[in-house]
């Protein structure tokens, strides 16, 4: 009988850490989709298609299909790419966005 209990006790643990982990999850893409459509300045979606945050900019690439790695968006919001000017973002702001990038341009 304590072993079911014990058992129990660990499912319920591990359901209830699952769901933190879709709402941490949910929170990022939210934060992350503000940051990409309005934070920025001038915001990505002037530029760039990402079909998460429903831009279909035409300037830059479409990140859906080049569907980068975070590091790589990080670089290049930090020090600019070809046309595309280095952005001024708090630290904590910066990896959020190249994050959301990242994850946003995986998903369906």
């Amino acid at each position: 009988m304590m072993g079911a209990k014990r058992i129990t006790a660990a499912l319920l643990l591990a359901a209830s850490a699952g769901a933190g982990a879709a709402d941490n999850d949910a929170a990022m893409l939210e934060k992350g989709k503000r940051l990409f459509t309005q934070t920025a300045a001038p915001p990505c979606m002037t530029c760039h298609t990402l079909r998460h945050a429903e831009a279909a900019g035409e300037i830059g690439p479409n990140l859906n299909e080049m569907a980068p790695d975070a590091a790589r968006v990080e670089k290049a919001v930090r020090n600019g790419i070809g046309v595309m000017p280095a952005f001024k973002l708090s630290e904590a702001d910066l990896k959020l966005l190249a994050q959301y990038v990242a994850a946003a341009s995986r998903l369906p």
